[in-house]
């Protein structure tokens, strides 16, 4: 599997995505912890514990949006780099936090050199890139010799009857409930295909594989709906 993975991601050009993103940016994380059932916050916990961040470290939070996500590993002492391709999110990031660098960058073209950071992590949002092996091979490319990835995506749910009555929440709960709480809801009805089109467990690890990482494995969280990938640059 392998280029545009996804059939919403064939559907949508990357500036239709960040500006669907800039119009959803000041209620994005409200939104995410009501249609995720509260379970945002437990797999941004889990992010966290994976990166492992300590002081002086340099880590690329891609897809960072506001920076919910970069705040643990700030409180860690690492140095973060929040990237993201939304204008919008990056603006309401700001607000909220003045003193980070951040960063707009296209994560198949990422504007940094090459082997700058200890560890690069995308969450949420690896899907929504255009292409998904030139994206892996940037974050190579950008990540030091012995450095980690983490990537924290939805994937699969492992048990069969699970998955079907996931699948049928994803397209049928998700938009009234973004609905109700998003500036945006169109948005959430993009989102909601993406991740039923994502690739499932193993088939992101040979993504990874194919990028050139190694050490690639993956745990899955609230039984397979998300999936936390991790692989190490030789």
């Amino acid at each position: 599997m392998n280029g545009r993975v996804t059939r919403a991601s064939l559907e949508k050009q990357p500036h239709e995505v960040a500006s669907m993103f800039d119009g959803v940016a000041a209620n994005y994380d409200l939104t995410n912890d009501v249609i995720s059932l509260g379970q945002a916050r437990l797999w941004r916990k889990a992010v966290a514990a994976a990166v492992d961040a300590r002081p002086a470290q340099k880590i690329l939070d891609l897809a960072a949006g506001t920076a919910t996500s970069s705040q643990p590993f700030v409180k860690a002492g690492a140095y973060v780099v929040p990237c993201d391709f939304s204008l919008g999110m990056l603006q309401v990031g700001k607000e909220r936090h003045p003193w980070m660098p951040f960063t707009a960058g296209d994560g198949m073209r990422l504007p940094f050199k090459d082997e700058t950071f200890d560890t690069v992590t995308i969450s949420f949002g690896l899907r929504n890139i255009q292409d998904t092996g030139v994206a892996l091979r940037e974050l190579y490319r950008v990540t030091k010799p012995g450095g980690r990835v983490v990537i924290c995506e939805f994937s699969q749910p492992t048990w069969t009857p699970f998955r079907t009555v996931y699948t049928e929440y994803l397209m049928r709960a998700i938009p009234p409930a973004a609905r109700a709480v998003s500036s945006n809801p169109d948005a959430y009805v993009y989102l909601a295909e993406s991740i039923r089109d994502w690739p499932d467990q193993p088939a992101l690890a040979a993504l990874l594989q194919k990028a050139g990482w190694s050490k690639v494995a993956w745990r899955n969280l609230t039984g397979g709906v998300v999936a936390l990938h991790r692989a190490t640059r030789a």
